[in-house]
């Protein structure tokens, strides 16, 4: 009989090790999902995790937030830079914020992981001039832009055309600086609704700079030529003083005759 104990006790522990450690991973992961920064409070929302670090002296964006966040509320915080892949794993993110930061640079890829799932997301009052066409591709989110110092250009262009703007916020976008000063001061919207292309005025610029250098390209060679023709000018001339200084056939002629007859 205790043989037989022996015998079911063997077969029993591998079971109770396995379940033991697969509770063990579903903790693990649960644990992962629901840890929250210690800068940050989390909360749950209707059955959705909100993440709420506003106004916590953040200077960059966290990397361990939960990754089933729906909402991360970043606002009033001192960060400056969005990098690549900084929500790549918050599949479930809809709403963020990041509003009333020091935000100067958006890299390429800092939206990249979220572009189907985000539904708002709010980046103003901060220090944009500008952004990669990259940056905002494929996102559907409602996006807020205003009060930012944005420089009017072409590429600022091309990206207002693909995104969709918070009309609240729209006639807030101002162009801070532009590619031609009397745009300055004035809503984007408002410029490009006018009929203003900023993508022509670059490429004039480019025409411009490159008949500026090739004209001076042009300018140097004429330069040298006029110098070569003169320098080899005042050589011959040189040369020819040289040649007309020297004696004559004819005077060397005499001398050699005159010394003859002498012996």
């Amino acid at each position: 009989m205790w043989k037989s104990l022996l015998i079911m006790q063997d077969v029993a522990r591998p079971r109770m090790f396995g379940f033991a450690l697969l509770w063990g991973v579903i903790l693990l992961h649960n644990a992962s999902v629901t840890a929250c920064p210690s800068s940050c409070h989390c909360m749950e929302k209707n059955s959705l995790t909100v993440v709420q670090c506003m106004s916590r002296n953040l200077e960059r964006i966290p990397t361990d937030l939960p990754r089933d966040t729906v909402v991360l509320l970043l606002a009033a915080n001192h960060i400056t830079h969005i990098p690549n892949h900084a929500f790549r794993e918050l599949h479930y993110l809809q709403e963020l914020d990041l509003s009333n930061n020091d935000i100067e640079t958006v890299d390429m890829g800092a939206f990249l992981g979220v572009s189907d799932s985000l539904l708002v997301l709010d980046l103003s009052n901060n220090h944009i001039q500008s952004v990669p066409k990259e940056a905002f591709a494929r996102l559907r989110a409602k996006i807020s832009l205003s009060n930012n110092p944005w420089h009017c250009e072409c590429t600022l262009q091309e990206v207002l055309r693909e995104l969709r703007l918070d009309p609240e916020t729209v006639n807030e976008v101002i162009c801070h600086t532009a590619v031609q000063e009397e745009y300055a001061g004035k809503p984007v919207i408002q410029v490009l609704d006018s009929g203003i292309n900023f993508c022509n005025f670059h490429h004039k610029t480019t025409d411009v700079a490159m008949f500026v250098t090739m004209f001076g390209w042009f300018t140097m060679v004429i330069a040298y030529v006029i110098y070569y023709v003169r320098h080899n000018q005042e050589d011959a001339r040189r040369h020819l003083e040289y040649l007309k200084s020297l004696p004559s056939n004819s005077q060397i002629s005499k001398d050699f005759d005159t010394i003859s007859t002498v012996l």
